[in-house]
């Protein structure tokens, strides 16, 4: 985790002054265990998850959210503010700060997606079948959450059918019995798909 940590930080900036870094996967891949333990690494890095992001109107509809209110204002080196989603209440709550770093970590599904991209320094994809994190994360959430994770499901198919993140991730991460393997991704650089910048030495495994 240490290596993968150090090579992060080694990358160019690629949102103002930030290394904005994506952890994408299916729901129940293991994505904010991950990109907690990854922030950790980097000396506590700041996280965020969309989740806080997207609500139950629109699961996938965040983009605009994204850019407004946490990549421009970072892109310009400024703090950034968002209002994260409660999902009991069913609204989005009192606006929380994002203070520019050297590297933020942006978790969620879609958080390798076409828009976002352009201002990824780099991308980890988990590296876990869909139906076999479906099933973690329906175990994770109980019974209660049935009927969400049916709709989420089809959502997510859905999503991905139309603007897939796998392809362009830089990094793939495969969680074993102890810690995880980090490989090469099969973009085969890594950057934001409009500038290449190449890796620095090859796979890690932390």
């Amino acid at each position: 985790m240490h290596d993968l940590a150090h090579r992060l930080g080694l990358l160019p900036p690629s949102c103002g002054p930030v290394r904005l870094v994506g952890v994408d996967g299916h729901a129940g891949s293991g994505k904010s265990t991950f990109a907690g333990r990854l922030a950790e690494a980097l000396g506590g890095a700041p996280v965020l998850h969309l989740d806080d992001l997207a609500s139950h109107d629109e699961l996938f509809g965040w983009t605009d959210r994204l850019l407004s209110q946490v990549i421009t204002p970072l892109g310009r080196g400024g703090t950034a503010h968002y209002a994260p989603y409660n999902w009991h209440a069913r609204r989005f709550t009192t606006p929380r700060a994002l203070p520019p770093a050297p590297v933020v970590l942006v978790e969620g599904v879609g958080a390798g997606r076409r828009a976002v991209r352009p201002f990824l320094a780099g991308l980890l994809w988990m590296e876990l079948p869909r139906e076999e994190a479906w099933t973690r994360g329906r175990v994770r959430d109980g019974a209660e959450q049935r009927d969400f994770w049916d709709g989420w499901v089809e959502a997510e198919r859905e999503h991905f059918a139309k603007d897939p993140s796998r392809p362009h991730a830089d990094f793939l991460v495969r969680q074993l019995s102890m810690g995880y393997e980090v490989l090469s991704g099969p973009s085969g650089t890594v950057g934001p798909d409009h500038e290449v910048t190449h890796g620095d030495g090859p796979p890690a495994v932390c």
